[in-house]
């Protein structure tokens, strides 16, 4: 056996042969399942999944060090978010015994009849868009039933002078309220303005055109009031109207509301004219005020704070490279190859801010100021939480240029992550990424499932799973599909 490991080897390219004799070393796996990375991120899936159903079934997430479930207060006592959330990642890797386990728990324990405060966002992109997905992939209809029962259960966040959502609702009660944290009272700009897909979905499937209504009207409010250079602030209060301070981010607070803008334009078959204007409106304002290239020559974008720029940038943003791609198509015909390049310079950014740790993942933010290039400067900003911005944007990348530096680069964070982050447990969060020695978080977030291991098996898969003509990723990396104009006459004929 030696002999013909040898000869093997020996017809390998240089390049192959360095990429197999380091893919040994990952979770033990044998030489030749290593030739299909997208087989490692299914593991990895499996050897997270497991270990939540083995220690925190039925519970919203796992602590696989002290092997036993974790809660976070975002879902009130809603249970179960990493398997509603992991339903579509598992029905994609044709994880079928899992899935139906996962399905039959969605039946009989997912219940919404509880007496919870919880984050209208967070359980918007987890638990809706988890059910959507699930039911568009799977067609069974429990998902749809419970998905729509859930919105309705969400709708009186809407309830207030302008329309504009409550961040937190009491689900029985149906009171709502803002984060006390939030500027003056406001609603949070990524919070109501990440529902848009998931509520037009909604009203696809019920017929009830009340959720699109309300998304709508979120919309006009956002066009009557006067944007700062073009830019919108991260805070809007739900009574007056108006804009709180003018901060403004494209990583956290912010970022997912730019990404709904495109993404409903593309979900609309590409008729949605108003998220298509305002989508490359705003980019060309954050190109302007926001975007800068550090003396190194890396392209980053800053957070804009009444006028000055703070030159950090948040692991949360460098899902900003992935959408510039994506909407490279969009934008006029003089910029789309622009859109391309910046959506690269981002990437190499965020490679970059993992690059240049000890562990080779990156800090929840990083700087570039004071002699520093996405370095993080403060103990607070060392951490990482498993989260899936970098290598989401590797993977639209790598599907709309194919250069293969972003499958490289996203084998080097299945590198990091089994050196550090896997545990006999299951999958943790690390504190610092600077350090030689890992001290361990004690999570394993729902989004790792729903979102980092989706998105490096997508990386690594044909480009045919689940394209993007049809399909569209909410910002949980729950898939739904694009709403063709004829779509509305076939629910109707079907029902």
């Amino acid at each position: 056996h030696f002999t013909i490991l040898l000869l093997l080897l020996a017809v390998l390219s240089l390049k192959q042969l360095v990429y197999a004799s380091r893919s040994l070393v990952c979770c033990g796996f044998l030489l030749n399942q290593h030739y299909n990375p997208a087989f490692v991120s299914l593991q990895m899936m499996k050897h997270a999944w497991d270990n939540y159903k083995r220690y925190a079934w039925g519970l919203n997430e796992l602590k696989p060090i002290s092997k036993q479930g974790h809660s976070s207060n975002l879902f009130g006592n809603i249970q179960g978010a990493t398997i509603v959330d992991a339903l579509d990642t598992l029905y994609i890797m044709e994880m079928k015994e899992e899935f139906k386990e996962a399905k039959e728990w969605v039946e009989k324990n997912l219940d919404f009849n509880v007496n919870a405060e919880i984050s209208v966002f967070e359980v918007n992109i987890r638990f809706v868009g988890g059910l959507l997905s699930a039911y568009y992939l799977s067609g069974e209809e429990v998902f749809r039933k419970k998905a729509v029962e859930l919105g309705e259960k969400l709708l009186p966040a809407f309830n207030t002078p302008t329309g504009i959502p409550w961040a937190l609702l009491n689900i029985k009660s149906g009171i709502g309220r803002n984060w006390p944290w939030a500027s003056g009272g406001s609603s949070i700009l990524a919070e109501f303005g990440t529902l848009h897909l998931e509520f037009v979905h909604l009203s696809h499937l019920s017929g009830n055109p009340v959720f699109a209504e309300k998304v709508m009207n979120i919309r006009k409010v956002l066009s009557r009031l006067d944007k700062p250079e073009g830019l919108y602030p991260n805070y809007l209060n739900p009574s007056s109207g108006q804009w709180g301070q003018h901060h403004v981010s494209i990583g956290g607070l912010g970022d997912s509301f730019y990404e709904y803008l495109l993404k409903a334009w593309l979900m609309s078959d590409k008729t949605d004219e108003d998220g298509k204007k305002m989508y490359y409106d705003a980019v060309q304002a954050i190109e302007t005020h926001l975007i800068r290239k550090s003396s190194g020559g890396l392209t980053y974008i800053a957070e804009w704070k009444g006028g000055l720029l703070e030159h950090k940038m948040g692991h949360l943003t460098c899902f900003a490279g992935g959408m510039f791609a994506l909407g490279a198509d969009g934008a006029p015909s003089d910029k789309t190859g622009h859109h391309i390049e910046l959506g690269a310079e981002i990437a190499k950014t965020c490679h970059e801010s993992y690059d240049r740790t000890r562990m080779k993942l990156g800090p929840e933010a990083f700087r570039f100021d004071g002699g520093v290039e996405a370095i993080a400067t403060r103990q607070n900003e060392k951490y990482y939480i498993l989260r899936p911005e970098v290598i989401e944007t590797y993977m639209y990348m790598w599907r709309l240029t194919h250069d293969p530096k972003y499958r490289e680069w996203g084998w080097e964070a299945v590198e990091a992550l089994e050196k550090h982050c896997r545990v006999d447990g299951g999958y943790s969060g690390i504190r610092d990424v600077y350090n030689n020695h890992e001290s361990h978080d004690d999570v394993q977030q729902s989004f790792f499932l729903s979102e980092t291991l989706k998105y490096l098996y997508l990386l690594f898969s044909e480009d045919d799973l689940l394209p993007f003509e049809h399909w569209v990723f909410n910002t949980e990396a729950h898939p739904l599909p694009v709403l063709h104009k004829d779509d509305g006459n076939k629910e109707e004929n079907q029902k």
